[in-house]
């Protein structure tokens, strides 16, 4: 038997935590971190969700009508320094596994997942263009998005959106994640964006399923804005990826 299995008290095998202890290391480090338990399936009903779809649809209609011009130039733009179309949508999944696309402002050269390092992003990347660095950095390649959530498949704030590849290496944990709609901006993203490890960004993200209030979520919105000013934790060396290891 695989030493990936744990016998209970009632003599049933069950899958080890993998991720045990990393959050042990986590919460040493004082970091608000996912339950060992699994995570109750958030509520479908009720005044919090009409708020927060509330708010999500108000402000997108908001946004979009604010940034529709400004967003047109920066997407001529694009176009001018870099041939292809100037929307990238890439197919991420949502709530419950749905799939739906995402979509950005390209700040790649046509076809970069192609090319060089595939999905991950490295330091330096050539791939990314002069002006794809500064939307990055300004995270204005992720405007487009509001349109996402007024289609209902995002939210403001959620666990971010993730490719269908890394879904299929996730662990039942690590699939609590998607209980909720994804977000524009989330519990992670203010902990450290990219800087973090994979596993530790869904660690951070399942706490936020686990905790999910308006009243975090505001706190997130407050602290998105000055993690986004100060535009760190854009690009990060390595995989954009960490494999789980596979039971011999």
């Amino acid at each position: 038997m695989s030493d990936r299995s744990a016998t209970t008290g009632a003599g049933r095998v069950t899958p080890s935590d993998r991720h045990a202890e990393l959050r042990a290391r986590m919460r040493a480090a004082r970091r608000q971190v996912g339950p060992d338990g699994p995570i109750a399936r958030p509520g479908g009903s009720g005044i919090g969700n009409a708020i927060r779809r509330g708010f999500d649809v108000v402000v997108s209609v908001l946004a979009l009508g604010v940034l529709a011009l400004p967003l047109a130039a920066v997407l001529l733009v694009v176009r001018l320094e870099s041939p292809g179309h100037p929307i990238f949508r890439q197919r991420r999944v949502g709530r419950d596994g749905r799939e739906f696309d995402v979509l950005k402002v390209r700040t790649m050269v046509q076809g970069a997942e192609g090319m060089g390092a595939g999905l991950a992003i490295v330091h330096g990347d050539a791939r990314i263009t002069r002006l794809g660095r500064f939307l990055r950095r300004t995270s204005i390649d992720e405007l487009p998005q509001f349109v996402n959530v007024l289609r209902g498949e995002m939210s403001i704030v959620g666990p971010r959106p993730t490719v269908p590849s890394q879904i299929a290496a996730y662990d039942d944990r690590q699939r609590e994640r998607l209980l909720v709609r994804p977000g524009l901006t989330g519990w992670a993203q203010i902990q450290g964006r990219t800087t973090l490890s994979w596993p530790e960004r869904i660690e951070f993200d399942r706490w936020y399923v686990a905790n999910r209030s308006l009243r975090l979520d505001l706190r997130i919105l407050l602290a998105t804005v000055r993690v986004v000013l100060g535009g760190a934790g854009v690009e990060r060396d390595g995989a954009a990826w960490e494999a789980p290891e596979q039971d011999e």
